[in-house]
This record gives C-alpha cells, sequence and structure tokens, in this order.
C-alpha cells in the first residue's frame, strides 16, 4: 500500500531534514518505507521507520521531550 501525504510530514532522518511525502507499507513482515525529500538539496530518499524522527512542534507538543534541554 502506498500513503501519499497531505500535507508533508517535516522529519529528521540520517541525512538531515526533509519532508515525508509517501509511506510505503510492504506488510506485516518488513518495515515501513518512508519517502522523503530532503530540505537542504531537494534529493527524494527512502528511509526505513527506524531512521525517521517526527521534527519538534511546540503547537502540537509533538517531541517536546527530546528538545527540552536545546531551548
Amino acid at each position: 500500500m502506498i500513503l501519499q501525504l497531505n500535507p508533508t510530514i517535516l522529519v529528521d532522518t540520517p541525512l538531515g531534514r526533509g519532508h515525508a511525502i509517501f509511506l510505503i507499507d510492504y506488510g506485516m513482515h518488513q518495515n515501513t518505507c518512508w519517502v522523503v525529500t530532503l530540505q537542504d538539496n531537494g534529493v527524494v530518499k527512502h528511509f526505513d521507520c527506524n531512521d525517521i524522527i517526527v521534527t519538534t512542534n511546540y503547537t502540537y507538543h509533538i517531541n517536546t521531550e527530546r528538545n527540552i534541554n536545546h531551548k
């Protein structure tokens, strides 16, 4: 199954920050694949779900604990 994200989700990846544009679910025996366009250069890359972290969003209180000491 392929899911197009609308709106995109801002994420942190091993290659930097980017916008997740698609999720690809291959089934219960494989991890979900995130298709991300990188913010710095626009390159589109595929990442395993274990490599993705949703960027901190203070308005919606998403992932605020990760940056509690970095304010």
